[in-house]
């Protein structure tokens, strides 16, 4: 990756372009990669910033920083710029907010400056986090974007690390090839500053390297998440072995879960894109997205589609465009996407309730379902296929349907079991397969809320839970399959032939 952006920046520095615009939060890594372009062309290499004005490019953060308080302000910096007579890059810091509207003088002055550098031997680089650009300088500049380090720089970063630890010997290196590449592929996604910081916690905290630093990683991309509001992370605190059933469902998600590895892509593997899991309520559609996520050993994202929408003219659609990126940032990771069907709802009549703003936050979403190069892995959950779009079940945007029906016999009989276990009771205390035959057309959800209820009953009592509270429980529960049993049909009647059962057998 690095060697793509230094060969690029290298043409258009060689074809003279007057005005590269460079989208990163990586302003050390970008100076870098422009310093070594400046030394290929042996050309002189100035930086400016409003605090030190336009100065040599200083050999660390470390060093006194020069300033020349006579260009700290953006014209003179553009005078000096335009007087300078010799082969030179110039790179400046942060000018975005100077290109804001209001700043006309500004403007005109870049946009005179880049003109006469055409031909010239001078380049002005623009480094910012942020693409804010004024109409009048579209056309006289170039933008890049520079990615986040890929695995191949990551790996030259720990390898330079892992280095100092031997030189010192104060920690302790364990890392295989296949745990060395867990860490690196859990790194995806951090810039190469938040990486070195974590890779310097997990020393600190443990003096060793090893695969169980992949946990210390994702808190790190916890904290990118929070700081951007728009996207809710969940730990990865769920297993497969807390789903009940489900055989064919976690079968299909457990052969995936090494696909967004360079080894898939080498063996000529897509990324996954994603799977919608349709079904009745409080059957383990949640519950398999935060299980994939930890079965995966990636970060799990919710988003909250509904939190996207804002009063102001275009904010939702800017906040959905925010939301993918942040995903994108510090992917590889899992978008859970909860009850898609409620977010999307009345989408087709978006043009007279909202002015269309559901179907263009729709349109974005889908657009990027289907062009995400990104290794995202999207699960969507819906209860009413009502209020599904038709375009979102297209195949290409999503890889597979799975319809989650209320559980078998044998799935309610392992749900009682995953649930008593959790709650530290003795399995043989109770006779699963009665209590499996007396829950006919429960849930998941209502299988727990029973044993739920049954311990209040039993503390009540001040005494331990045994089979007759649960069965109590269960028979005074009537299961929404009872009450709702004209909307379940329907959903079922819809989904043979459509989906695939996430069971394999038939209730």
């Amino acid at each position: 990756m690095a060697n793509t952006i230094l060969e690029e920046l290298d043409t258009l520095v060689r074809a003279r372009y007057p005005l590269v615009y460079l989208v990163t939060s990586e302003e050390a890594r970008a100076q870098d990669l422009i310093s070594q372009v400046a030394k290929q062309h042996n050309k002189k290499l100035l930086e400016w910033s409003c605090t030190t004005g336009l100065v040599a490019q200083s050999n660390g953060y470390s060093s006194p920083k020069p300033r020349h308080t006579a260009t700290r302000d953006p014209l003179a910096a553009l005078d000096a710029i335009a007087d300078h007579v010799d082969p030179t890059i110039f790179v400046l810091k942060d000018f975005h907010p100077f290109l804001s509207r209001g700043q006309f003088t500004i403007i005109r002055r870049l946009r005179e400056v880049a003109q006469s550098l055409k031909n010239s031997h001078k380049t002005i680089f623009l480094l910012s986090p942020v693409q804010d650009i004024p109409v009048e300088l579209e056309k006289e500049l170039t933008v890049i974007n520079i990615a986040m380090p890929d695995q191949g720089e990551l790996g030259q970063l720990l390898d330079n690390i892992i280095d100092q630890i031997q030189e010192g010997g104060r920690c302790t290196v364990e890392l295989e090839a296949n745990s060395r590449e867990r860490l690196l592929q859990a790194a995806l996604g951090l810039t190469l500053g938040e990486a070195e910081n974590v890779f310097a916690r997990i020393l600190v905290r443990s003096r060793r390297l090893n695969a169980e630093g992949v946990n210390d990683v994702l808190t790190e991309k916890q904290q990118i998440i929070r700081k951007s509001g728009l996207l809710e992370y969940f730990s990865p605190d769920e297993s497969f072995a807390h789903v009940g059933g489900l055989g064919v469902l976690k079968d299909w998600l457990g052969k995936r879960a090494l696909a967004m590895t360079p080894e898939a892509r080498a063996f000529g593997l897509p990324q996954p894109r994603g799977v919608l899991m349709l079904g009745v309520q409080g059957c383990g559609k949640s519950l398999c997205a935060k299980a994939v996520a930890s079965h995966w050993q990636l970060p799990l994202l919710r988003f909250d589609i509904g939190r996207m929408f804002g009063s102001l003219v275009g904010s939702s659609e800017e906040n959905i465009r925010k939301a993918i990126a942040v995903a994108e940032s510090v992917a590889p990771a899992i978008l859970w996407v909860d009850e898609i069907d409620k977010a999307f709802a009345g989408i087709a009549g978006s043009a007279t309730t909202d002015g269309g703003t559901g179907s263009r936050v729709l349109g974005t979403f889908l657009t990027w379902l289907s062009e995400k190069k990104a290794p995202v892995f999207v699960v969507a959950t819906a209860n009413d296929i009502s209020n599904l779009p038709p375009e979102l079940l297209r195949k290409g945007r999503l890889d597979e349907i799975f319809f989650v029906d209320l559980p078998t016999s044998e799935e309610r009989r392992d749900i009682f079991a995953i649930h008593l276990q959790k709650r530290n009771r003795i399995i043989e205390d109770f006779d699963l397969n009665a209590l499996a035959v007396i829950s006919h057309q429960f849930s998941g959800a209502e299988i727990e809320e029973a044993i739920n209820s049954a311990l209040y009953d039993a503390f009540y009592a001040q005494r331990q839970l045994n089979h007759a509270d649960v069965e109590r429980a269960i028979r005074q529960t009537v299961p929404l399959a009872t009450t709702m049993a004209e909307q379940i049909d329907s959903l079922r009647d819809w989904a043979l032939g459509r989906a695939r059962n996430a069971s394999g057998r038939i209730n």
